[in-house]
């Protein structure tokens, strides 16, 4: 089932995503094929209906306009996407008839256009999603395929697209984005890291250990002259009775005062 003119004359992408949509009508594949024909100037690259039924209606390696910016970027890399039958507001579950083949088209784009078996990281990232992963795929914002068929991706399709794809989930180092907002995160932190950054922040740990160290030394030398000054007052030859009196008389004094 092409379509024409827009097999023709879209655009060329390199295909690097693979999303999945519900296009919120009980439509078999023919219908949806009808309904791009007649009906709107958007498409998909495949259709699928209740019953497993599947179609193609564009190249892979042609622009499709179901996915807003993520149809054709400027480096020239795309989107493949899928709509599949569902109920008017698209909360109704996948079909057992629906999920082999959400599958199996999985499987073919990881092994004819080299998807890779992660899901999205950001709009850009190579890899599989949903309609409503990341905002820049919805021109208007979207809660497609809906949150029954998300949680079905996550536990049933995707993990099946990787099982049958004979390889494990591609979780590969941060992207550039990540690791941008990685390093604004250190830039904020880093006056609060007073252990790793000398002399930095507002409470610089480095100085201040160095600071106590100082105190201890002062407080030391004050203990020693003090010391000192005790001694010399033993010299002068005070008795033991003399040294009492004289404390008690002391302490008169500050609780005289402590009483004013």
């Amino acid at each position: 089932m092409e379509l024409q003119p827009e097999s023709d004359q879209q655009a060329a992408i390199r295909p690097t995503q693979f999303i999945y949509h519900s296009i919120a009508a009980p439509w078999t594949a023919r219908r949806t094929y009808e309904f791009w024909r007649d009906s709107t100037n958007l498409e998909s690259h495949f259709g699928l209906g209740f019953a497993g039924d599947l179609a193609q209606y564009i190249g892979t390696q042609t622009r499709a306009d179901a996915n807003y910016l993520a149809n054709l970027r400027p480096d020239g890399t795309g989107a493949i996407s899928l709509e599949s039958a569902s109920n008017l507001e698209h909360t109704d579950p996948w079909t057992d008839e629906q999920i082999p083949k959400l599958i199996d088209v999985g499987v073919w784009a990881h092994r004819t256009h080299g998807t890779p078996l992660r899901i999205c990281r950001s709009w850009t990232d190579p890899g599989f999603g949903w309609h409503a992963l990341h905002p820049e795929w919805a021109k208007s914002g979207t809660a497609c395929p809906g949150a029954a068929r998300i949680k079905q991706f996550k536990e049933v399709v995707f993990p099946g697209i990787v099982a049958r794809a004979g390889g494990s989930s591609e979780e590969e180092d941060m992207t550039p984005e990540q690791e941008k907002k990685l390093d604004q995160v250190l830039g904020i932190l880093k006056p609060y890291m007073g252990w790793q950054y000398k002399g930095a922040g507002k409470t610089d740990a480095w100085g201040l250990l160095n600071n106590t160290a100082a105190t201890a030394a002062a407080t030391a030398k004050s203990l020693a002259a003090l010391s000192a000054k005790v001694d010399g007052l033993k010299v002068t030859g005070l008795t033991d009775a003399q040294v009492s009196a004289l404390a008690v008389k002391v302490a008169d004094v500050l609780a005289a005062r402590m009483k004013d």
